[in-house]
């Protein structure tokens, strides 16, 4: 599904080099929850960028689905980045001048759907995440619970092969947290939807089945996560 090989990501900032990966490898299978973990400089970051086809690698390849992502044209990484990639990011980055609805049907709309043809995936995406009530609200009218439930519900309106966190939990409080990760852990479809997760609390880690373990650019360490540390909650499909 996704693989890493042998990638590294260095950076010029002014007369030095920042090594952001060291040559890691690895892979994802399709309908694996994997946790990337790592404290702040790590790369954890870095590495979901390059998952998500968002930068490119400075040596080593990229494969999604068995494609390697050096060999796409841009306008072919765009259309993989708009059809089969779903991303959800700390900060939730919904437009403030768009209701719930609208940004949900956003990407939809982006890839030539009308506007009434996107709104009706995008309402039922919404009800998927407990927020058909709030369709018509703006992002201001909303917690930030809600608006991440919003930006979970704009990254599955497009059936994506694979959903991309990056902390997605970071700016939420730990209630409203939980709520988030047990969400995001029924998205994984067997043989099918992958989600991974950057984040730097363990706890928030132990949700995935698998956790990878990042510092200084590498690999440091894998393991799996037991059944009776996962938190696991499965929301019905509309």
């Amino acid at each position: 599904m996704l693989q890493l090989r042998d990638v590294t990501k260095h950076y010029p900032q002014g007369r030095r080099i920042v090594r952001a990966l060291n040559g890691v490898s690895l892979r994802i299978e399709a309908g694996e929850f994997v946790s990337i973990m790592g404290p702040s400089g790590s790369g954890k970051s870095t590495l979901m960028h390059l998952l998500g086809a968002l930068d490119t690698p400075t040596s080593g390849e990229v494969f999604f689905q068995g494609k390697a992502l050096h060999r796409l044209s841009d306008k072919e990484l765009a259309l993989l980045r708009r059809s089969q990639i779903g991303f959800v990011f700390q900060f939730f980055n919904l437009l403030p001048t768009l209701t719930a609805a609208e940004n949900v049907a956003l990407p939809l709309m982006l890839a030539g759907h009308g506007r009434c043809k996107a709104l009706a995936p995008a309402l039922i995406g919404l009800d998927r995440v407990g927020l058909a009530d709030r369709a018509s609200h703006f992002p201001d009218e909303m917690s930030g619970g809600e608006m991440q439930r919003v930006a979970i519900a704009r990254a599955l309106v497009v059936n994506p092969e694979a959903v991309l966190c990056d902390e997605p939990t970071g700016n939420l409080d730990s209630h409203t947290s939980a709520e988030i990760l047990k969400l995001l852990r029924s998205l994984p479809e067997p043989g099918k939807r992958s989600v991974v997760m950057v984040t730097h609390d363990a706890e928030a880690a132990n949700y995935g089945d698998r956790v990878i373990h990042i510092r200084d650019g590498l690999v440091e360490a894998e393991e799996a996560v037991a059944d009776e540390r996962r938190h696991v909650i499965r929301l019905s499909h509309a």
